[in-house]
């Protein structure tokens, strides 16, 4: 298994999640990988740890990416550590389930500092280190930005938006031999995800379920192996696209 031996990649909010599996399975692949977290460095950690028992390489970097100079530090150390970067992979997400009644200015700038500057802020890094060599940047957005429910109007802009800059920047960068796609996850298994209500036998996960022709909520290792290939040579002539990995809920 060596679709990304030798390639260097930094996954943000990596620590938990479908974060959590892209990197494990970025390592399993050949990939060094720098796994990156806001604030649960015990379960960075954790990550980098069972990383490292299976064989793999990983260190863990904390840093906001919502704040420049966090960014600024994640590529410096992910520029000492391995000299070089190869995959970006913008997962670091902020969510919150809200009525737009209640969607306060606060809300609407955490949103979007993290959905949104974030990405900017990390591919401008990640282009630094790219150099001439060119790179491959993975966005992960949600099927939200295309078929939006209530009660997540910001969360599902700031997707929408993610993905309007990954279709500008395939033109764009193109050129500089740097690849960039989107994937659009549908309703998956995770902390956040548990954290938002969405929980074994809730009403949204009845709801999500009866709206996935798979019959299920996804796993994070299902978007990790899409990721995985995105990330690989087998995605060669691949850009500028946003591609549903949802069971089929997201049929666009």
């Amino acid at each position: 298994m060596n679709k990304l031996k030798n390639k260097v990649a930094v996954v943000t909010g990596a620590a938990k999640g479908i974060g959590a599996s892209i990197a494990k399975h970025f390592a399993a692949e050949g990939a060094r990988v720098v796994v990156n977290y806001a604030s649960s460095k015990e379960d960075a950690d954790k990550v980098v740890k069972e990383i490292t028992d299976n064989g793999g390489i990983a260190l863990s970097v904390q840093a906001d990416i919502s704040k420049e100079a966090d960014v600024t530090r994640l590529f410096e150390e992910t520029k000492a550590a391995f000299g070089a970067l190869d995959i970006l992979v913008n997962n670091a997400v902020y969510q919150q389930f809200l009525p737009v009644e209640q969607a306060s200015a606060e809300a609407f700038y955490k949103h979007f500092n993290v959905n949104v500057l974030g990405p900017v802020l990390t591919i401008q890094a990640a282009l630094k280190l790219f150099g001439v060599k060119g790179g491959n940047i993975i966005n992960i957005s949600s099927g939200a930005s295309k078929s939006p429910m209530a009660g997540v109007s910001l969360y599902s802009a700031t997707k929408a938006a993610l993905d309007a800059i990954t279709i500008s920047l395939s033109k764009e960068l193109g050129s500089k031999n740097v690849r960039i796609n989107s994937i659009l996850p549908g309703a998956t298994e995770t902390e956040g995800a548990a954290s938002a209500g969405v929980t074994a036998g809730s009403e949204y996960e009845k709801m999500f379920i009866a709206n996935t022709p798979l019959g299920r909520r996804g796993k994070p290792e299902d978007i990790a192996k899409a990721a995985v290939f995105l990330a690989s040579d087998d995605a060669a002539w691949i850009t500028g696209e946003q591609i549903s990995v949802s069971g089929g809920m997201y049929g666009f």
